[in-house]
Order: C-alpha cells, then sequence, then structure tokens
C-alpha cells in the first residue's frame, strides 16, 4: 500500500538543498496516481520549496533478477548494488554505470551515461506504468528519454565479459569532478561544445552567489558549500544561461532538473 513520508531533501538531494516535504511512497501491485510527479534518488535534482506532489518508487522496487540472459532490475534498484551484481556475475556493459549515482529508474529517466555510454545502449524493455515496452518505441537521445509514464522495472539481455580495464578507465574520469555536494552536470553540452568551457568563458568559472558556486573544479558543477539555497541556485543558473546567450548566442538547456 502507498504511503506517505516526510523527505528532508536538504540531507536527501545530491546538492544538499531543499526543505522537508511529504512523498507518496509506491509499492509493488499499488495503482500509480498520475497528478504526481515520480522522482529517483534525487541525484539529479534540485526542489524548490513548492514543488509539485511528489512520488517515489519504495524499496520494493529494489531488486536483480537473472534468468539465462535476461536480466530484471526494478527501478529503485541503486546503481552501485547493479554495478555489484553485473561484476560478480560477469556481465557486460554496465561498467559505465560505475561513474553514475542514483537508482536505475532515474538512469532510464534522462537516458544518463558517460561519453558513449548510455543506459539506452544496454536496455531492451522497460516496464512503464504496468506495461512491458521495446526500447525501440521510446523516444529518446542524449541525456532525455520521454518515458510517457512511471517506469518500475527494465529488462537488458545480457552477455559475459564485465571489462575491468574500462571500469578503472571510467572511474577516473571522475577525478575532475567536484567533491562537494553537486547534483551533476548542470547543463547538456550543446552540440560540438561543452557547457563547463562556455561557463569559463563568460568569467562565471569559481562565482558564488551565498553558499551556492560555480566549481572551480569542474565549471559545469554547481556546488554546495553548506547554506545552499534553491534560490541562489537558480539566480546562477539563470545569469549562466543569460550571459552565455548573450556571448554565444547558444541556449543551454539544463541537465539538471529544477522542481
Amino acid at each position: 500500500m502507498a504511503y506517505l513520508k516526510t523527505i528532508d531533501f536538504s540531507k536527501f538531494s545530491s546538492i544538499k538543498v531543499g526543505t522537508p516535504i511529504e512523498v507518496l511512497m509506491l509499492e509493488r501491485g499499488d495503482e500509480i496516481p498520475n497528478d504526481r510527479l515520480i522522482i529517483g534518488h534525487a541525484n539529479n535534482l534540485l526542489v524548490s520549496p513548492t514543488p509539485p506532489p511528489l512520488m517515489m518508487l519504495s524499496k520494493d522496487f529494489s531488486f536483480i533478477e537473472l534468468e539465462d540472459n535476461i536480466l530484471t532490475v526494478g527501478c529503485a534498484t541503486p546503481t552501485g548494488k547493479l554495478l555489484s551484481f553485473a561484476k560478480k556475475n560477469n556481465l557486460a556493459g554496465f561498467e559505465f554505470v560505475s561513474k553514475l549515482p542514483g537508482s536505475i529508474g532515474g538512469m532510464l529517466a534522462m537516458n544518463a551515461g558517460v561519453k558513449s555510454y548510455e543506459i539506452f545502449n544496454i536496455v531492451d524493455t522497460i516496464k512503464i506504468d504496468g506495461i512491458w515496452v521495446d526500447k525501440k518505441e521510446i523516444e529518446y537521445g542524449y541525456r532525455f528519454a520521454n518515458l510517457n509514464g512511471v517506469a518500475t522495472e527494465a529488462q537488458f539481455v545480457v552477455k559475459k565479459g564485465f571489462n575491468r580495464e574500462l571500469l578503472d578507465e571510467l572511474v577516473k574520469l571522475r577525478s575532475n569532478q567536484p567533491k562537494t555536494p553537486s547534483a551533476g552536470s548542470t547543463f547538456k553540452n550543446p552540440e560540438g561544445d561543452y557547457a563547463g568551457r562556455l561557463i569559463e568563458g563568460v568569467g562565471l568559472k569559481g562565482v558564488s552567489k551565498g553558499d551556492m558556486q560555480w566549481s572551480e573544479v569542474h565549471a559545469n558543477f554547481l556546488v554546495n558549500h553548506g547554506g545552499g539555497t534553491f534560490g541562489d541556485a537558480k539566480y546562477l543558473i539563470d545569469l549562466a544561461k543569460e550571459k552565455i546567450f548573450e556571448k554565444f548566442g547558444i541556449e543551454l538547456k539544463e541537465e539538471v532538473q529544477l522542481l
């Protein structure tokens, strides 16, 4: 049975911004309401003090089942749990997950990935609003997927051969990411360019508003030095978009979700 849970987003979200909000927790077998917005583990979320009504999949949806070469994963499964399972069972194609925090549902909703590795390259079918949908029927691309509903499970056709060298290579890519709380990349990279380069290009790298700052480690990361607020974060995001459009004529699109 679905139940309400108060979640303090200043502790729960990866960027540590937000307030305590009641979230509807869904369990297996529940009817999925259509008047609430589904969220994952809040790794790319910036939650305002007045978000729309929210819901989440409970731990009921955190499971992994392997039968022959079909891997079924619940969408509340943490990425770390999936990576450990792939290592232990010598499954190829999941190495890039090492670089991505959050849940499988969150990865699917934004077609999360690293470089040319992304989840839609390896997923086969997704259970959306109780119906299995082939990925070919879903519109997806760089950091987006139009699921048109709530994903609760995903299936992968797997083969053997977990690649530890690739894993090490991908883990090394994290060394240029700030350790300070953030929501990951703030903006999607525009075609043929990098959002971080553009933020630096308008002189915003290292610029702060309150406790929020464009990171000095990687300019496309908005970091929170402790008491950051939604208002300060939104101010810096809008400032970057405005300056970059003025100087380069490029309209940046947020990768982080503002609620």
